[in-house]
Order: C-alpha cells, then structure tokens, then sequence
C-alpha cells in the first residue's frame, strides 16, 4: 500500500473513477520515471504520520489551509468499490498554494512539534537520527513535486494504491 500523488494537467479533474483510477495503472518503472521527473510523488504506508507533521491532529487546521492538503487535503471523489479509498483532488490553485507552503515551510519547526508523537512509532529517541533523515528527505521530495507541479500550472491527484 502506498500513497501515491500524481501532477496531471487540471483538464484530467473529473468526477469520473474510471479516468482517475487509470492515472495510477501503470507499471512501477513507469511510476519511478515519473517520480524522477517530477510528476509524481510516492508515500509509503506511514503517509498517515506525514499528514500528523504537516497538519497536526485534527481539527487544528481549517480544509483549504495548504498544510492540510500537503497529504490528505483535497476534494474527495468516493470509488464507487466498497471499502477503496476515495481519490483526493487539488486544483492549481490549490496545489500553488501548497507549493508555497512547503517553499517557506521550517522543517526543523514542523519535527520539532510532531517529534514526540511520531519518535515512539520509529524505535524511540535512538533511531531519532534516521527517522528526522527519512522524514526531510519525504519533505524534499514533496517541495520539489509541489514545485514542479506549480510552476507548470498542474492540478494534483491523490490515491491510495494498493
């Protein structure tokens, strides 16, 4: 299960599953192309403490707050399959708002208030050098898609992939 953030051209923001659900089909070496070029991002199943160093817990942040739509903000577009997630949609706007965001965005401020939370779920204060590491490198990683993303004028499309 990964977490999977895809840069489309705001065109491809439909309401329709079928559409949404063939941007995430491609095989993995697609994906990593992808990701290399910047149209892509890649989370894995711990997306959910990303969204915990972003926006806190809820409700600290109001909806369209671009730290709230780091991870799991956006419009929801419900799979019609029991029990799939729902795909999470930023407009452009929406994804310059983000991208602005993580441009200015203190990451040694944003791990210092989530740090107590999420330590105990990684090994504890002796794995806090490899844990803050993985963190600002996901952190890097999303600046630089939401950068990309923005200055290309692109929407966001988010998923689940399992």
């Amino acid at each position: 299960m990964c977490f999977h953030l895809r840069a489309v051209p705001p065109g491809e923001l439909r309401d329709d599953v079928r559409s949404l659900e063939r941007l995430f089909e491609d095989d993995w070496e697609t994906v990593r192309e992808r990701i290399g070029l910047r149209r892509e991002e890649v989370l894995d199943q711990r997306y959910l403490d990303h969204e915990l160093m972003y926006a806190g817990s809820p409700p600290d942040l109001a909806e369209d707050d671009p730290r709230a739509q780091v991870v799991l903000g956006g419009r929801a577009v419900f799979h019609s399959a029991l029990g799939l997630p729902p795909f999470l949609l930023l407009t452009a706007a929406e994804t310059a708002a983000v991208a602005a965001y993580l441009a200015s965005a203190d990451f040694a401020a944003l791990w210092h208030r989530s740090r107590d939370e999420l330590l105990p779920r990684y090994g504890g204060p002796d794995t806090e050098p490899q844990t803050r590491g993985a963190f600002a490198a996901a952190h890097r990683d999303l600046t630089e898609f939401y950068a990309h993303a923005s200055a290309c004028g692109e929407a966001v499309v988010k998923w689940v992939v399992l």
